[in-house]
């Protein structure tokens, strides 16, 4: 059972009829035609509605001993009390939230044998004055009185009321399908289950793992859902298996990535498969094989992993790339996940990309524009930094958005079949200025920027601008540099705006050495020289 979210569970609510107990105890049908009801209003309110104080009255007496017949009669949900059981167990608060009176709760409850009123820590019933399901007042007081979030609280019920109230809450919703018919105007809850006891395996994946390797039983559901495909893979993932075991017969040249992801904690599968894959693509290699090594710190839930787990096999999915295995584990080590992706690349020798090929004249390209990636890392981690500083809620959106533009694997693509490409460097940690002096080194030649030229997006001017950062030196995968022969400059430009990606030629090579030297208006200005990322500074 893959989480659709990540999430920590602290306290579960359970409707009553029909969650608690088996379904059809109440007819409810009998109940509104004897208050005069129509057969699509819900009951409560429609009692409320009446203007005759003594109508309304009598209403209420009614439901009361409607309540309590069926309460006599309510047949316990075989699974109710060892679900009840093993919440307990695992430390969690267990509370009832029903539309029912209290009297009637109490009474079904006698019908229980191992369970009873003194195993819920809370019961709401209508007779509380808080408003009744679907109304998410409810839900939101036993929160406050179990002292948890909304979000850490998980709702239980078979009706529609039920979801709708968790969800107008922010809890968790777990709908009991135990009915042979689904109303149609059911709203979408988190989970579905048939029977109450399978909340156990919802449950376990919000409760805090232990220090070590992720479980066998967790671990083995999740790799169930890998479709690996790929004929080249001979030893596939699975539980036991500490190896992969891939057929390179056919392939020329192997080329292999392995780079750690620790300033993000939103979509850091993303980032792990694609910073490695632009890597791999730089070298004008097709990224096949990925392994990912996942360190979480203690209090982490199997939610939380198996979404990164998920994102990392979507992504890798996505691209092409085959999610071949690696290691998962909870540690004291690591204060936020940290995950390492090992990439492993295929290309003919003669597609093989070397920077030494560099000559002076080689133009300089710039795809996308500097600080892709630091631009969507510090919206989604100092959200509330950039809020105090003046940017707008959408403003920030838009910088979140940048994450869709990590990749580099269409221009690198392109690039690769196309003559006269020499070299090609990702920009990432350190962004432009330490990627062009990295080009420079690998290559042995000076290289002429032109500053004037540089793109910057107006987003990420003003995020800079706001943090008091330099984007020149702001991490920034989702750019990737190109350098190719003067002669082939404009079809490369041609073909790889035909895509829609912006690209940009922002200098030249130069003689043999190293270095950058840098001009502003045709006048010689000072490089910028960063011993650290600029984003580290917003850690400290």
């Amino acid at each position: 059972m893959i989480p659709h979210k990540p999430f920590h569970v602290k306290a579960v609510l359970f409707d009553f009829d029909g969650t608690l107990t088996e379904p059809g105890a109440i007819d409810f049908i009998s109940i509104k035609q004897s208050v005069g009801c129509p057969a699509d209003k819900p009951v409560l309110e429609y009692v409320e509605t009446l203007n005759d104080s003594r109508q309304r009255r009598e209403a209420r007496d009614k439901l009361v001993r409607s309540e309590i017949e069926a309460a006599e009669k309510s047949v316990p949900n075989p699974d109710a009390a060892e679900t009840v059981s093993y919440l307990r167990s695992k430390g969690l608060r267990v509370g009832i939230i029903t539309r029912n009176g209290r009297k009637s709760i109490l009474r079904a409850l006698q019908n229980f044998n191992n369970l009873n009123a003194a195993d819920f820590d809370l019961i709401i019933s209508r007779d509380d004055p808080v408003k009744p399901k679907p109304d998410g007042d409810g839900i939101l007081l036993a929160a406050q009185t179990f002292g948890v979030a909304p979000g850490e609280l998980i709702m239980v019920g078979d009706y529609i009321f039920d979801i709708e109230a968790g969800r107008n809450a922010g809890a968790i919703t777990v709908l009991l399908a135990n009915r042979p018919e689904t109303d149609p105007a059911m709203p979408p809850s988190d989970y579905t289950i048939l029977n109450l006891i399978d909340l156990k395996k919802i449950v376990r994946l919000g409760l805090p793992l232990p220090p070590g390797k992720l479980p066998n039983e967790l671990l083995g559901e999740f790799l169930g859902h890998i479709a690996a495909k790929d004929p080249s893979i001979l030893i596939r993932p699975g539980v036991g298996e500490d190896t992969a075991a891939i057929n390179v017969r056919n392939e020329d040249v192997i080329v292999l990535k392995s780079d750690p992801i620790t300033f993000v904690t939103d979509s850091i599968g993303l980032f792990a498969v694609l910073i490695n894959a632009n890597d791999i693509a730089t070298s004008g290699a097709r990224p096949r094989w990925f392994l990912a090594s996942l360190l979480f710190p203690r209090g982490t839930t199997a939610s939380h992993i198996w979404q990164v787990m998920d994102e990392l096999e979507t992504v890798c999915r996505q691209w092409g790339i085959r999610l071949c295995g690696g290691h998962t584990e909870i540690t004291d080590a690591v204060l936020r996940p940290v995950v390492t992706g090992m990439l492993v690349g295929t290309v003919s020798r003669k597609r093989l990309i070397d920077k030494r090929n560099m000559q002076t004249g080689d133009v300089i390209l710039l795809s996308k524009g500097v600080a892709v990636e630091g631009t969507a890392i510090i919206a989604a981690e100092f959200g509330d930094k950039l809020t105090e500083r003046g940017m707008t809620g959408e403003e920030i959106m838009a910088c979140k958005g940048f994450r869709n533009s990590l990749s580099v694997l269409a221009e690198a693509r392109i690039a690769g079949r196309s003559q006269g490409v020499v070299a090609m460097h990702d920009v990432t940690e350190g962004g432009l200025a330490t990627a062009l002096a990295e080009l420079s080194v690998a290559g042995g030649h000076e290289i002429l920027v032109d500053m004037d030229r540089i793109p910057v997006f107006p987003e990420t001017r003003k995020l800079c601008n706001l943090l008091n950062l330099n984007p020149l030196g702001l991490i920034g995968s989702g750019s990737l540099l190109i350098c190719c022969r003067k002669n082939a400059r404009d079809n490369l430009l041609r073909r790889i705006r035909k895509t829609g990606i912006r690209i940009t030629p922002i200098g030249e090579i130069m003689g043999k050495g190293r270095g950058i030297k840098a001009v502003r208006q045709g006048l010689a200005v000072e490089w910028p020289v960063f011993e650290v990322d600029e984003i580290t500074r917003l850690y400290h």
